[in-house]
């Protein structure tokens, strides 16, 4: 049943915010998920929690451990009572309680056993995070998710280190949200019905009332008018702006003391001189995804964000004569509402006849390949459009890849090492860690008792992985004995960093929304700073 006009329904006041950050059709691409985690350790609930309370559709947590007094200290989720019970289980409990919407569910096995029996169950996800695994594991898990295109977010908490991995063969961005992001206006090189439009503005002959109610875009492409048949090019460097700002300003009407009227709408053309004046043109990350493989073949199985990529490449080629789809919208601004409205109009105009070219040239294409127009909806066309100059594509590197010894990225790692307080340190002590692991069948200070003698153990299995990379840097003592002293914990409050951080990560992979990191997140807590590498 329809709500009254101004009634909002519950969801909308549920879920307000978040709305307004990513939109309905964000929000049913979350609702739609199903996220599977694996281990319901602190960080694995943390990120969970930022999931289950936006909305995400399910989730399914992997566990078959059972709950001890260790988790009862550093997990909110879980209390005494709880110790001995499954941790899959009293997690799920605790966690559907924060949002009825959210169905969870729970699987009492070990991942291991899972990968071993039924390795095609995690590919029935959306997304797949995986916490505090080993990296034999992590290495068969990510196998085959990498095989079947399901994404993957390693988390780990290790001490007072935090750690995530995105591992994704291409994840394609149409909304991705650019900070500063300059107004689409043409003014440099007007369309026929902007200019159409801002020659009907005469003002030299409006009375006051009217004059102080021009659109701020309209008095700049006037000016910029009488600018270009005296220079024959627009303002481009600081001076000239300065000189086309001086002679905006000569258009205040002054009264009859020659004292310059209080008119806003010129002081505010005079503010956005720079936004009026970017040069319209495709962006140089464009004309990389046009000129993309995937753009240029496209095949049966070619996934709608190239086609209509490809689409927006044929535009441009042809109708757009070299620009992009109008985005079709202009900034709120010091006018009266019909001047507004009509200028409104003509970009909101321009832009739907762009997106039909689009579309024209996206129904063609799908034709050549064999699937029905519909395939692509006009939702989507018009979405895309809208966004043409913010698409981005990100492209991650398997593990496989990133452990291989000929695929190793060792001069990234080497330049980065120019600091030996980089956060790369942390990267390097995490592989020496997960090689003390597979020696010994626990991690480095587990046991207080053994920290002293596992410092040179540790120390030998970084000397170990450094010489068999062929890493030639040197780690500093005090990170092996920190390490050591970490005694592979997770404590909560790292745990809830990266429970934020990586929760934000899964919204972006799931909504299609703002740009993921590529590929490699680390926090120090010590020093309380984090970087991202690409390994």
């Amino acid at each position: 049943m329809a709500l009254p006009p101004g009634r909002v329904s519950l969801k909308e006041q549920k879920y307000d915010r978040q709305l307004r950050l990513w939109g309905d059709h964000g929000q049913e691409a979350l609702e739609s998920a199903h996220v599977c985690v694996i281990n319901a350790t602190a960080t694995g609930t943390e990120i969970l929690k930022n999931l289950v309370l936006p909305g995400i559709g399910s989730f399914t947590i992997v566990d078959g451990n059972q709950i001890t007094g260790e988790d009862i200290g550093n997990n909110f989720f879980l209390q005494r009572s709880n110790i001995c019970q499954n941790r899959a289980q009293c997690t799920t409990e605790l966690l559907q309680e924060l949002n009825n919407d959210v169905s969870g569910n729970f699987v009492e096995e070990s991942p291991d056993k899972l990968l071993d029996n039924d390795p095609l169950f995690f590919c029935r996800f959306s997304v797949v995070v995986a916490t505090q695994l080993p990296e034999s594991t992590l290495l068969r898990l990510a196998e085959v998710l990498w095989e079947s295109n399901i994404p993957l977010l390693v988390c780990r908490t290790y001490g007072l280190i935090g750690y995530m991995r995105i591992v994704i063969k291409e994840h394609s961005v149409v909304e991705s949200h650019p900070d500063n992001a300059l107004e689409d206006l043409r003014l440099d090189n007007p369309f026929p019905e902007l200019r159409e439009h801002i020659e009907s503005y005469d003002l030299d002959d409006m009375d006051r009332r009217d004059h102080s109610h021009v659109p701020w875009i309209v008095i700049v492409a006037k000016y910029l008018a009488k600018w270009y048949e005296k220079s024959g090019q627009i303002p481009k460097n600081y001076k000239e702006k300065e000189a086309f700002r001086a002679l905006i300003r000569q258009g205040i009407l002054k009264n009859e003391n020659g004292v310059p009227e209080d008119e806003e709408n010129f002081e505010e053309a005079i503010k956005n001189v720079n936004t009026a004046l970017s040069a319209s043109m495709v962006p140089r990350c464009i004309e990389d995804i046009f000129n993309d493989d995937r753009c240029i073949r496209l095949t049966k199985q070619t996934p709608s964000f190239w086609i209509l990529a490809r689409a927006v490449k044929e535009f441009v080629a042809k109708e757009g004569e070299g620009n992009l789809p109008l985005r079709g919208t202009v900034p709120d601004m010091i006018a009266d509402t019909g001047k507004f409205i009509k200028l409104q109009n003509v970009y909101r105009e321009k832009a739907k006849r762009d997106a039909a070219a689009v579309g024209n040239h996206a129904a063609k294409l799908l034709q050549t390949i064999g699937k029905p127009p519909e395939s692509i909806s006009q939702k989507e066309l018009k979405l895309l459009c809208s966004n043409s100059a913010f698409l981005r594509v990100v492209r991650c590197r398997s593990l496989s890849e990133e452990y291989c010894l000929n695929t190793f990225h060792k001069d990234e790692i080497i330049s980065q090492m120019d600091n030996p307080d980089s956060e790369i340190v942390l990267y390097l002590m995490l592989r020496a860690v997960d090689r003390f692991y597979k020696q010994n069948g626990r991690y480095p200070g587990v046991y207080n008792y053994q920290v002293e003698d596992d410092i040179g153990k540790l120390k030998s299995c970084l000397s170990g992985f450094l010489q068999e990379y062929g890493l030639s840097v040197t780690v500093k003592d005090d990170y092996v004995h920190e390490f050591c002293r970490y005694g592979a914990a997770e404590p909560h409050t790292v745990a809830a960093f990266l429970g934020g951080a990586a929760a934000q990560e899964v919204v972006k992979l799931i909504t299609r929304q703002f740009v993921i990191f590529n590929n490699t997140y680390i926090y120090s807590g010590m020093s309380q700073t984090s970087t991202t590498f690409q390994l």
